[in-house]
């Protein structure tokens, strides 16, 4: 059993009542179990994969502790999250987008 941390952006209500069924809603958008078990979390995954079908604008992202991978942390995604999630060598990072301002 692991940490896993779910992030969701502009989904249906449905999808908020079924991760706080399962998980503490600890912000809007921001679910948190300290002890999911693998399987609980594969299911869960499985159930918002399924629902996740044109939703434009929106998004889901699940990490978990994941001692196998050379960050430590596995992650999923649904959707176009706001910032682009890039692996470098086995590192999940953070990239992002510039805006016209910046140099």
């Amino acid at each position: 059993m692991s940490m896993t941390v779910v992030v969701t952006r502009n989904v249906p209500d449905r999808f908020r009542g079924f991760l706080a069924s399962a998980m503490l809603e600890i912000a809007p958008g921001v679910y948190t179990s300290s002890q999911l078990s693998a399987g609980v979390r594969e299911r869960l995954w499985a159930v918002l994969e399924g629902w996740f079908v044109g939703l434009p604008e929106s998004s889901i992202v699940m990490v978990w502790r994941d001692s196998s991978v050379p960050a430590g942390q596995s992650l999923r995604v649904l959707g176009v999250p706001p910032i682009d999630l890039v692996e470098l060598d086995g590192i999940i990072l953070a990239r992002r987008r510039a805006r016209a301002d910046e140099p």
